[in-house]
């Protein structure tokens, strides 16, 4: 399977199975084009291009469209039957038989999530945590339940090294100070047991001080920083608890810690545990125009930036509608052109969504088994329950057990172990990004669609969208 498209001037072909990316002339995309519509029609790429009957039709064609010669139109016909017989073009999946093996090789523990508060200090409207509490009781995790959650992730941690710790709520913020002592017990672990903590923290910024700069400089591997773009768009969804904007309480706080972040001095630099922090916005149907909110955060100075489609039900009023694909489609392209176009001149900035490894990237069990949703990733509840991740946390048929006892409920694991992949996915299998994307968010599928199998089709659209536009950045700097 191959997928071709026309995006800013480049003519584009994806080979799904390889994930080879070509950048083609007019003729090339054309005697590819006719090439795929004969391939999909007989169903056997190798017998269509070794037809000569094919070959001569299709060099005739592109001869007459394009006004070359003949030997021309065969010369390119040689360089796709070669692209071919490399497996670069039209290839077989060689994944789909060992899927199985890749989940299972996915299943010792490496990152939890804890939800050190549930519990928030603002009041956003498209809330997917019920306004922090998960539409449950409000709780605060104990220093007590942190450090069981880290004994627990080590001991499930077989040979895995490396391992990571999210800091999330509600806010967690307003209990720092039990994650500093959950950090300064990783670090006696990471000692006693030969690990490393990479820690993360999420916050809204508006608890953020001359202490939470200096200790998450220290100790913290990333920092996500929750930040919708305009000041207009932000306050509209982001309140606070009295219903005010929070924009202006927030920028000072945002540019402090990413100063201290990234700065080159020598003295700062010298204790910083990492520069990695992005900013991460929603978008809604109140800001369809959304490129003017990354680039807003980029005007700013914010170089790490990152913004989704907010995922709501559908008679939400802020929620986003297939009719307003075509207009988050350009959006995306416009992104897209306007970060190549500040590149050139030196003003850069990264967007999540946009950053494509063409020569490394995931591994493959990642792209054909996705983030290891309660697998490898499990989230802990204030009291110390799990759930496969933070997004499921709220929802009681989701537990899957607890960090005294361990999984409880293994056959709600199973169904994420063993049946969640690009090929137990019927829309995945057949999709040419399948590989980008690893078949979506689990949760997303789920909440929209009651099955975590079942594709949510808008955020598909959308992603697709977002893979194109990348891999045109990528053949548009290798120019």
């Amino acid at each position: 399977m191959i997928h071709l498209y026309k995006l800013n001037g480049y003519n584009m072909i994806v080979d799904a199975a390889s994930g080879a990316v070509h950048s083609v002339d007019e003729v090339a995309y054309d005697a590819i084009d006719l090439y795929d519509a004969a391939i999909r029609e007989k169903g056997d790429a190798k017998a269509v291009l070794s037809d000569k009957d094919v070959r001569a039709a299709i060099a005739s064609e592109i001869a007459g469209r394009h006004g070359i010669s003949l030997q021309d139109a065969q010369e390119t016909i040689d360089d796709i039957e070669e692209l071919h017989e490399k497996r670069l073009l039209w290839s077989d999946d060689p994944f789909e038989a060992a899927a199985g093996e890749i989940k299972i090789r996915q299943s010792v523990l490496k990152a939890i999530c804890l939800h050190v508060a549930h519990g928030c200090n603002m009041d956003c409207e498209y809330c997917f945590a019920g306004k922090g509490d998960y539409s449950g009781k409000s709780g605060i995790m104990s220093a007590e339940v942190g450090k069981r959650a880290l004994d627990y992730l080590i001991e499930n941690s077989g040979s895995r090294r490396h391992l990571e710790v999210d800091f999330f709520g509600g806010e967690p913020l307003i209990n720092w100070d039990v994650c500093k002592e959950i950090v300064a017990y990783g670090r006696e672990l990471e000692k006693k047991y030969d690990k490393i903590f990479n820690f993360t923290l999420t916050t809204n910024g508006v608890l953020i001080d001359d202490d939470v700069i200096d200790f998450t400089n220290r100790e913290m591997g990333n920092v996500v920083l929750s930040m919708d773009g305009r000041r207009e768009t932000h306050d509209r969804m982001r309140r606070s608890k009295s219903g005010g904007g929070t924009y202006d309480r927030i920028m000072d706080n945002f540019r402090a810690l990413v100063e201290a972040r990234t700065t080159d001095d020598p003295e700062t630099a010298a204790h910083r545990k990492s520069s990695e922090y992005y900013m991460r916005g929603t978008y809604t149907a109140y800001n369809k125009d959304f490129a003017a909110d990354v680039l807003a955060m980029a005007d700013l100075g914010f170089r790490e930036t990152s913004i989704e489609p907010v995922v709501a039900s559908p008679d939400a009023p802020y929620a986003l509608k297939e009719e307003d694909l075509p207009q988050l489609f350009k959006e995306y392209e416009k992104l897209a052109v306007e970060m190549l176009r500040r590149e050139e001149a030196g003003e850069g900035f990264s967007f999540y969504h946009y950053t494509v490894d063409l020569t490394g990237g995931p591994c493959i069990y990642k792209r054909v088994a996705g983030c290891g949703v309660a697998t490898e990733y499990l989230a802990v509840t204030p009291t110390g329950d799990l759930y496969p991740c933070h997004q499921f946390v709220g929802d009681d048929d989701m537990i899957v057990g607890n960090i005294y006892e361990g999984i409880t409920r293994p056959e709600t694991v199973a169904i994420f172990k063993d049946g969640n992949n690009i090929y137990t996915r019927d829309k995945c299998r057949d999709c040419w990004a399948r590989l980008y994307c690893a078949g979506g968010c689990a949760a997303n599928n789920y909440h929209s669609n009651g099955d975590i199998n079942k594709v949510y089709g808008f955020g598909c659209m959308l992603h697709r969208k977002r893979i194109e536009c990348a891999l045109m950045m990528a053949a548009a700097r290798e120019k």
